[in-house]
């Protein structure tokens, strides 16, 4: 019931949203929809720096996550409530265990790491992509560090951890290589991921609209 109200909240205030991007109207702007997201990636990657600066904290304060933290990220057109697990070898084992309803995930790798390291983030990746509850959702593969010298590309990146393959056409995925030294580029990035989750929300308006008894009954008029 908890989950279905969420679900059913976020839908009125994207809704409600996108009423008014329509009809460019004047006058206090709306509620904007809220999203939650979920962040994941192996320890030292740089999960908690990015949001940090997305959302114009000290990076001088930010701390490993060791369980998870709860972060809102606050843009023009929406707000990401960003759920972040910590990395570490003892939580991984555990993080199914904060899955819950979200719309999106982002998934951080280091664009420096190893080639074992790369291969334990994409084992780590393979097992959320197909849990129950985050299939179909779609996912902001983030290469960070990609401004310290040998970092890996994002077609690099894509292809060892062979995305092609292991995401495939089953849901909307796109790999972006960022740093943390660069807000304007991270939020370039995010606000594309953003559109995302807009337009999925409209769609699943649209088809609650169109199953909704009173379509129904009108239809048959």
């Amino acid at each position: 019931m908890c989950e279905s109200f969420q679900i059913l909240c976020a839908l009125c205030r994207v809704g409600l949203y996108a009423l008014y991007r329509r009809l460019c109207c004047k006058g206090p702007n709306p509620t904007r929809p809220n999203f939650s997201i979920l962040c994941i990636g192996l320890e030292g990657c740089g999960k908690s720096s990015i949001l940090a600066v997305l959302s114009g904290d000290d990076l001088h304060k930010v701390e490993p996550t060791i369980g998870f933290s709860i972060k809102a990220v606050l843009f023009d057109d929406c707000i990401l409530d960003v759920k972040e697990l910590g990395g570490g070898e003892k939580v991984r084992p555990y993080w199914d265990r904060y899955y819950q309803v979200f719309q999106g995930i982002i998934f951080v790798v280091k664009s420096t790491g190893s080639a074992e390291e790369l291969e334990t983030a994409k084992q780590e990746l393979v097992k959320a992509l197909n849990h129950p509850q985050l299939k179909t959702l779609p996912l902001l593969l983030l290469a960070n560090y990609s401004d310290v010298e040998g970092a890996r590309s994002a077609e690099e990146i894509t292809a060892l951890l062979d995305l092609e393959k292991e995401v495939g056409d089953s849901r909307h995925w796109q790999v972006r290589s960022c740093n943390i030294h660069d807000k304007e580029g991270l939020e370039t990035i995010f606000q594309s991921f953003n559109e995302v989750l807009m337009n999925n929300l409209e769609v699943e308006i649209e088809k609650r609209k169109n199953s909704s008894p009173q379509h129904s009954h009108s239809n048959r008029v």
